[in-house]
């Protein structure tokens, strides 16, 4: 099997196995006892088997060199950490800033809200919206930005993996708009981009993970409350500029988006100075 195959496989089957029985539980826990979010418990005990498993702390010994390879949650100096997170909230002003060009180019699409039983708390419904955002930036960082993206960053470059993990990764978000899968594969491959840069950074995914579960704390929590996902981030959308033609507003959105990206490529090549300086 070929390198960017096996990456692609075997990356979905980590995906897989960390994200199913998630949505086993979590299913269950709205028809039984949902006022309380039991699910949170075994899932949380089945997230630390799966991540020492994947981690190569557990399992076999003659694949955990590789596992532990693969998953590529490298420890990380304080430094090296803030620097990171940093990187990460520049990248963050940068897909704002794409979202605010790209509603002004396309329709966005809606997305199916999140409703919670009549008789579930609201800190439960919060509770369950913050497993959620926990279990997939651990799942989707360790499959996309871990097993995917490393082999084939090794064999072909920064720039081809991210446009295959982030193709996956954008294609695997359909349910979220089946309508509209084309129209924000852009957005998906920037946040791969945004995420697979600070992985190759620092080479480690444990940034890119804490920066995934708070965003999708805030994205999940603000679709619940308000209905709107994050890439509606107005309740009028704007007049398309094939429409109304172009506006001040838009020239703004757009130039915050070249130097939003500037700032966010130039602290990537900055940290991954450092982080070769701090291995070597």
């Amino acid at each position: 099997m070929t390198t960017l195959g096996f990456a692609v496989l075997s990356g979905l089957g980590v995906l897989l196995t960390g994200n199913l029985p998630w949505a086993a539980m979590s299913a269950l826990n709205l028809r039984m006892i949902p006022a309380v979010p039991w699910a949170i418990v075994p899932m949380s005990l089945y997230l630390w088997v799966y991540w020492s498993y994947i981690g190569g702390r557990s399992g076999s010994p003659a694949t955990a060199d590789m596992r532990r390879t693969r998953l590529r949650a490298n420890p990380l100096s304080f430094g090296l950490w803030w620097r990171a997170i940093i990187t990460g909230l520049f990248g963050f002003s940068a897909l704002l800033a794409l979202l605010m060009v790209m509603a002004r180019l396309v329709t966005m699409p809606a997305s199916a809200p999140i409703v919670t039983p009549p008789d579930m708390p609201a800190i439960t419904g919060f509770l369950m919206i913050v497993m959620s955002s926990c279990v997939a930036g651990i799942t989707e960082e360790a499959a996309f930005r871990g097993y995917m993206q490393g082999p084939v960053e090794r064999r072909y470059g920064l720039a081809p993996a991210i446009l295959v993990n982030g193709t996956v990764f954008g294609l695997l978000h359909f349910p979220n708009h089946p309508d509209a899968v084309l129209t924000m594969l852009p957005y998906y491959l920037a946040v791969a981009a945004v995420y697979g840069g600070i992985t190759w950074s620092c080479n480690s995914i444990l940034p890119a993970l804490v920066l995934h579960v708070g965003g999708d704390i805030w994205s999940l929590t603000r679709l619940w409350i308000t209905g709107r996902p994050e890439w509606l981030l107005f309740t009028t959308p704007s007049p398309l500029v094939w429409n109304n033609g172009p506006d001040l507003a838009f020239f703004v959105s757009l130039a915050a988006l070249v130097i939003f990206t500037m700032v966010t490529v130039t602290f990537c090549r900055s940290l991954r100075r450092s982080t070769l300086r701090y291995t070597f």
